[in-house]
């Protein structure tokens, strides 16, 4: 008896076709959240390229106000003058670098307008027998010229709490608010060089320009989703054929498939022996 595919119309392969369905818009979500971060790795590396070696130019000409940034202003090089407030420094905890764990080095920066700019003067590794660091390397004194990177104010982590003259994250304005002075709570920048120098921290380093393995994943995220389909209609057809084997019709088919299957599964060896047999009957 014939019965068609009448049973796709169950509520069990309805089932089947709503996880199907599911499964295919979890891979597609998936796959464009992996497109996402594609445009956001290429957005970064376009920064990188545009300012991280442009010439300096004063921290006023670029930043609008002391609450300005704009993230397309993420590693602009600028340039200040003024004086470290060495005595309000502070080490920012939980940097790690290279697999070890360490400190971040912030000293606030007296502009010659008495506006405040935040200094990263680099990286400090945690001491051997102390939870901070053996040695902080004091700031330069006097007037010093500064060439710094900019980078954007991170989140105020709630909960968190850190010894005195530390702080959990670059959170510039409960920095601002501990200082007491006009201070800029958009960006603070990396030092990439100061006139006169002094020994600094771990200076950061170029970024690397890489948009990551992003469109891959992405790729077989949607590659996922359709095998899910592939897969239910392989399913729907295994069991079209077990419903309906003895239709004869589908008898007919099911010998002509077993005849491919059996051709195909002839070894070299057989393959050989029936040349030879058909050459000696010639």
């Amino acid at each position: 008896m014939n019965t068609g595919w009448r049973f796709l119309l169950s509520s069990r392969w309805g089932g089947y076709l709503a996880l199907t369905v599911v499964f295919a818009l979890v891979c597609v979500l998936l796959g464009c959240w992996q497109l996402a971060r594609r445009a956001d790795a290429l957005a970064e590396n376009n920064r990188v390229a545009a300012n991280y070696d442009a010439v300096p130019r004063p921290v006023t000409d670029v930043l609008d106000g002391l609450e300005s940034f704009d993230e397309s202003q993420k590693w602009m090089t600028v340039s200040l003058t003024g004086s470290y407030l060495e005595s309000e420094q502070l080490l920012v905890r939980n940097r790690p670098s290279g697999g070890q764990p360490g400190f971040e080095l912030l000293v606030p920066f007296r502009l010659d307008d008495g506006s405040v700019f935040v200094v990263d003067r680099g990286w400090l590794p945690t001491g051997q027998e102390q939870d901070k660091p053996d040695d902080v390397p004091s700031s330069p004194q006097g007037e010093v010229t500064v060439v710094a990177r900019l980078k954007a104010s991170e989140p105020k982590l709630e909960g968190r709490s850190a010894a005195t003259g530390e702080i959990p994250s670059v959170d510039l304005p409960t920095i601002a608010e501990q200082l007491d002075l006009p201070t800029y709570t958009g960006a603070y920048g990396d030092l990439a060089s100061e006139t006169p120098s002094a020994d600094t921290g771990q200076l950061e380093t170029r970024p690397p320009e890489d948009e990551g393995p992003h469109l891959s994943y992405a790729f077989q995220w949607f590659v996922f989703a359709l095998l899910g389909f592939l897969g239910l209609g392989y399913a729907a057809r295994q069991e079209y054929r077990s419903l309906n084997a003895d239709d004869p019709e589908e008898k007919e088919r099911a010998a002509e498939r077993e005849r491919r299957r059996q051709a195909k599964a002839k070894s070299d060896n057989d393959i050989e022996d029936e040349l030879i047999d058909r050459s000696a009957a010639r």
